[in-house]
């Protein structure tokens, strides 16, 4: 059976499990460095991304997460896991930081404030049409060229809400708040 982690220090944790273990995947909640031992790939979950950062450094997961991906461990970072893995942060705080593993500029809250939050269909290559869940959603301003955008707000793919780089995927939206657990098993699928 395959193992997969989640980071379990703040944010959609719970949502996240449970979707993987829908697939019949062994999950771990990492919380510490010891937790990281023997997983094929790591879910970092929507949330507050500075929180998260904090409790990164705090927890001592930042230094080991940062060796992994290196590494080329497989990632998958929705919402504020998004923002986490991303090059640049457009728009965060002095003191914000991320991965800057995968090569995307990303503006917080970009699709606007909770209380601007919204669900639309996407069409996802290789999946076919998921319901889209925006809370405080990133989004995506630039990818480099050796970003694949699997999922746009728009046909001419202007909009990027779901890319991958090898073993990083980045999803500006929710799809643990969904019943569909397609785009989760083609992350457990690429381990």
């Amino acid at each position: 059976m395959v193992r997969v982690g989640v980071l379990a220090l703040q944010g959609d944790v719970r949502e996240h499990r449970e979707m993987l273990e829908s697939l019949e995947v062994e999950v771990v909640s990492v919380k510490r460095p010891e937790d990281l031992r023997d997983i094929r790939g790591i879910i970092f979950p929507g949330g507050e991304s500075t929180a998260i950062a904090h409790l990164l450094r705090s927890s001592g997961l930042k230094d080991p997460l940062s060796e992994l991906i290196q590494q080329g461990f497989p990632v998958f970072g929705t919402c504020a896991g998004l923002i986490l893995l991303s090059r640049e942060i457009l728009d965060g705080r002095a003191d914000q930081w991320s991965f800057g593993a995968l090569d995307v500029a990303v503006r917080r809250n970009g699709y606007g404030r909770q209380i601007a939050s919204f669900e639309v269909p996407v069409e996802v290559d290789g999946i076919g049409q998921v319901e889209a869940v925006f809370i405080r959603a990133p989004k995506i301003e630039q990818a480099a060229n050796e970003v694949t955008v699997l999922a746009s707000l728009d046909k001419d793919g202007t909009h990027p809400v779901l890319v991958r780089n090898g073993n990083l995927w980045g999803c500006s939206f929710h799809p643990e708040l969904t019943t569909d657990s397609r785009i989760h098993d083609a992350f457990v699928q690429s381990l």
